[in-house]
């Protein structure tokens, strides 16, 4: 039997911070699903399918727009990984308490959104994109995940109401990112890692203190003028 049939097990600098952004987004994703404002009664199966769209949803959603094929079908590490942080997040969120489980949500989710972010930036530089277009796919690898999770919950997505800078934390990520690879000449470890330091700093900082995206002055909405 070709073992190759089952997938390409391979793994790279750039496939082994991808695995990690996806895994951590999974485990986030699980979470995220147990918490108040998500939970619909979800099962255990629905849950861990959640984690998985929550993990994968940023690189198959980068993958498709730069025109490739997804790296979550090619390697099945994708998917067992993220299956499994899905388990230990719902093991765990059923151990612990609502504060303590929220204490961890809100560290993780800092931890893993600058990985998707820098992974995402690598690879649109690597399809010459050019900076804007990079620091878009920059965005949606680390949102889009989060994207889907909302909307199966029934909840407004967290990139259009008040937060602590969700996507302003991607935009950082990217842009350090390209200045670290593009200005200074890194290799992809080196520059993901400062951009990750970066992010994380930004996004925890955020979160600790409360740093939140401006409204607009008129909270009650603009008013509709008739004709």
């Amino acid at each position: 039997m070709d073992l190759s049939a089952f997938g390409n097990f391979t793994l790279g600098d750039f496939t082994i911070i991808d695995l990690i952004a996806a895994t951590t987004n999974a485990f986030n994703g699980a979470l995220l699903a147990r918490q108040p404002s998500h939970y619909r009664m979800f099962t255990v199966v629905g849950i861990l399918l959640l984690a998985v769209a929550g993990g994968i949803g940023g690189g198959v959603s980068r993958d498709v727009l730069l025109n490739d094929i997804p790296s979550a079908l090619t390697n099945p590490l994708y998917l067992i990984l993220c299956g499994v942080a899905g388990f230990l997040a719902l093991r765990i969120s059923g151990r612990l308490d609502e504060a303590r489980t929220a204490r961890i949500f809100d560290f993780m989710s800092a931890f893993s959104l600058p990985w998707y972010a820098a992974v995402g930036c690598n690879k649109a530089l690597e399809a010459d994109l050019p900076y804007v277009g990079c620091i878009l796919i920059g965005v949606i690898g680390p949102t889009a995940g989060r994207f889907l999770i909302d909307i199966t919950s029934g909840v407004t997505p967290q990139h259009f109401v008040r937060g602590e800078w969700f996507v302003g934390t991607a935009v950082l990520t990217s842009v350090v990112y390209i200045i670290a690879e593009e200005g200074l000449g890194l290799t992809i470890w080196p520059a993901t890692l400062i951009a990750f330091a970066v992010g994380f700093t930004f996004r925890y900082l955020s979160r600790r203190m409360q740093w939140e995206e401006p409204l607009p002055r008129n909270q009650e909405g603009a008013a509709v003028l008739s004709s």
